[in-house]
């Protein structure tokens, strides 16, 4: 082979930040080697499938110690140009390897080497002779007279679909494709939802919604970055069909992420209802072959309006048109292990690289996207009132100091869901701790039941007799005495949703309870059983953590009450004081979202804290704006940006010491631009049995911290420890535990 044949350069998902040199296949068609395609490498002793990311000529390594792939997957690009670009700004951005970004990106069954298409499958679908045809007079022929009432409801149905119902089925549907009553198909399995029927016509928006529609849609076929803020139950989602009815009569695509699977039925519910498109969703409560369905679907155009989660951000869209970004302020869009990304941040990005229009919506934006607005990155379009006649909810603070309680529920609180429920309104209460009690003590000894893996304690399930940790998943049985001295007096401290749940039952015996969490939605359909429980009032009175604060509509709720809003108040985390407001003005914004005037009772041991104060007095804007004042005053994201290096062994002592040296080499580098801060053990030092510590670099640029980043990662892989502990750098961390 001459040395300018031409060499495969492959990203292969492993943990390391480069790429990969290898010699093609033999009897390779050279047409075929276009970027984006997949190829199956030999790599150790193992085989991954990799992708070409370009051909070259050139190499560091001697062609003869160039090994050779093994086989091409692939005749045509599964990733698409601009989606391979864009991966590739994202490793470089966040400092990750390219393999497992990419990996990523893909679908499960991509990351093998199943082919990139669907396997068919076959269809009965019924002719107008069919449709016309009475079951009732196929008396002689009862199985063909079950089948064509089953098809006159349905139009088509697939073999999988028969399997299931009826046996010995195939003869008689032979008889009728022979008759013309039926035809037979084979197409490929979609998840997409097509449109039955006529859309339902759009709302009539309001003035201010008219408004920001119109203003978005003079930037459509171009880049623009708009923040929608508007308060819980200013009709977003109407903002939102509006538009999206734009994209799709211009035969583009739109990609909406939303943070949670939970708000995914509701959404593409309405979004079905509305649009007269193909739909298509994504996201991990699906199988395997769904969820390549639906990635096949966006990348073919098949699929008009794509809703997903935190990973579709990388869906390959053939058409772009819109992006929109639903409560964008989520945690949940940040990924926390792994690949650590900002599925909003590289939205924006891609939105900014394809020349398309990208809406960030939310009652309670994030701070970032609050000073892009100040400096003019953003366009800030704000929907100040609540779509048709409900009218905000009325907050008001109850100080429960020397105040009876039971099981956290106070005397106003307990007055005010009777007088609710009375009135045929349902009532919210919101609690952000799961399980039965946060803990089990030992009255008499003292013991406390710890996690043996972190530095946690564990939580008691009392409807399931165990303890749980919410950091590793340890379980272990609920003790019968005390380990330590063998006394019977275990006592539970602390109050959980399950808790809660089971005091109101005995509390309120004449209406439903029902617990929303993520315990009570594991179950794959749970979330949606309980969403039509509460919206057929099969629920009056509901309990829960964040999960019911994410964009759902209650009509009947009108009251709700946060039982304890203190634990949010006095966080060393920076940013606890703007999830604790965004927390609470989310709750709140479930009541009152119909008829009944909603109303919202915080009970909390600090009602002068400032936060509460400002939120309740002048709502989450002005509160905005003080932490934004404290944020720069500090240098704090937005107004700086951050990058916090994690390490973790079995060894105590080894994070530390891997650190230290790094901090030690990291001075030797360092510009005044960047600050070295640590390094400190985790605030959860011990967690799944391993044992953490952290390093924070801080800069008030972006390129000064990207740039040193550049220079000290290379010397950092190159470090003897690094083979003794686990670690990963965040780029823009939203949790420093």
């Amino acid at each position: 082979m001459s040395d300018n044949s031409p060499l495969l350069r492959i990203a292969v998902p492993v943990p390391l930040r480069r790429s990969f040199d290898y010699l093609p296949p033999d009897k390779v068609d050279p047409t075929v080697l276009q970027p984006g395609i997949r190829v199956l490498v030999p790599f150790g002793s193992q085989k991954l499938v990799g992708i070409l990311l370009e051909t070259t000529t050139e190499t560091g390594v001697e062609r003869n110690r160039l090994k050779k792939a093994a086989a091409i997957l692939d005749t045509q690009p599964i990733l698409p140009a601009d989606l391979l670009q864009h991966l590739g700004w994202a490793s470089r951005y966040y400092h990750a390897p390219i393999g497992e970004v990419i990996q990523t990106a893909l679908p499960v069954l991509l990351r093998q080497t199943r082919a990139a298409h669907l396997k068919l499958e076959t269809v009965w679908t019924i002719t107008p002779t069919g449709q016309q045809t009475d079951p009732t007079t196929l008396k002689r022929a009862p199985k063909q007279a079950v089948l064509l009432t089953r098809l006159q409801q349905d139009h088509t149905v697939s073999s999988a679909a028969l399997n299931q119902q009826y046996s010995n089925w195939r003869q008689a549907m032979q008889k009728m494709v022979e008759a013309g009553w039926v035809e037979k198909h084979s197409v490929a399995a979609s998840p997409v939802s097509r449109p039955v029927g006529e859309p339902r016509p759009l709302k009539t928006l309001n003035p201010d919604q008219h408004q920001a529609v119109e203003q978005m849609r003079a930037t459509l076929g171009g880049f623009a970055c708009h923040l929608l803020d508007g308060v819980t139950g200013s009709g977003k989602t109407e903002v939102y069909l509006n538009l999206i009815r734009e994209v799709i009569a211009g035969d583009e695509q739109v990609l909406v992420l939303v943070p949670e699977i939970g708000l995914t039925p509701q959404l593409e519910s309405r979004f079905r209802a509305a649009l007269p498109c193909t739909v298509a969703v994504l996201h991990s409560g699906l199988n395997d072959t769904e969820r390549l369905a639906a990635w096949l679907a966006a990348a073919s155009g098949e699929a008009q309006v794509i809703i997903g989660t935190r990973s579709a951000v990388f869906i390959p869209l053939c058409k772009p048109g819109l992006f929109i970004i639903d409560e964008e302020h989520d945690l949940s869009y940040k990924q926390q292990d792994g690949f650590r990304y900002s599925a909003r941040d590289l939205a924006i990005v891609r939105a900014r690289d394809a020349g398309v229009t990208i809406v960030l919506g939310s009652a309670t934006p994030s701070l970032e996207s609050l000073a892009n607005c100040r400096q003019g990155r953003y366009q800030h379009l704000i929907l100040p009132a609540r779509a048709g006649d409900s009218i905000p909810p009325r907050l008001q603070i109850l100080d429960v100091r020397k105040q009876p309680m039971d099981h956290l529920v106070s005397v106003n609180l307990r007055q005010a869901m009777q007088r609710h429920l009375a009135a045929g309104g349902q009532v919210l209460l919101f609690l952000n701790r799961r399980g039965f009690a946060p803990l089990l003590t030992c009255h008499d000894c003292g013991w406390i039941s710890q996690c043996p893996r972190c530095d946690s304690r564990l939580t008691l399930y009392r409807q399931i007799n165990k303890q749980r940790c919410h950091h590793c998943g340890t379980e272990r049985p609920v003790p019968l005495t005390c380990p330590d001295c063998g006394s019977e007096e275990l006592r539970t401290l602390g109050y959980g949703t399950e808790r809660i749940e089971s005091a109101l039952q005995t509390q309120f015996p004449d209406y439903g309870v029902l617990r929303i969490d993520r315990d009570a939605t594991r179950r794959k359909g749970a979330m949606h059983e309980l969403l039509a429980k509460i919206h057929e009032g099969e629920g009056r009175i509901l309990i829960g953590t964040q999960m019911l604060a994410k964009g759902h509509h209650f009509p009947d709720v009108s009251l709700v009450g946060i039982l304890d809003a203190d634990y949010g108040l006095y966080s060393t985390d920076f940013r606890a004081s703007e999830r604790m407001a965004q927390l609470i003005t989310q709750v709140a914004g479930r009541a009152g979202r119909a008829e009944r005037p909603g109303e919202v009772l915080i009970q909390t041991r600090h009602p002068e804290h400032p936060l509460l104060q400002t939120l309740v007095s002048a709502g989450y804007a002005a509160c905005a704006d003080n932490i934004l004042a404290e944020r720069q005053a500090a240098a704090f994201p937005p107004y700086g940006h951050l990058a916090l290096l994690r390490a973790e062994s079995l060894d105590p002592g080894a994070p530390m010491e891997f650190l230290e040296e790094l901090a030690a080499t990291a001075r030797t580098i360092l510009t005044p631009d960047v600050i070295l801060l640590g390094p400190i053990p985790s605030p959860m030092e011990r967690r799944a049995g391993r044992y953490r510590a952290q390093l924070l670099l801080q800069a008030q640029q972006r390129r000064p911290l990207q740039t040193f980043l550049n220079h000290w990662l290379p010397q950092l892989e190159q470090t003897k420890l690094n083979r003794k502990v686990r670690w990963s750098l965040d780029v823009d961390p939203l949790e420093m535990f």
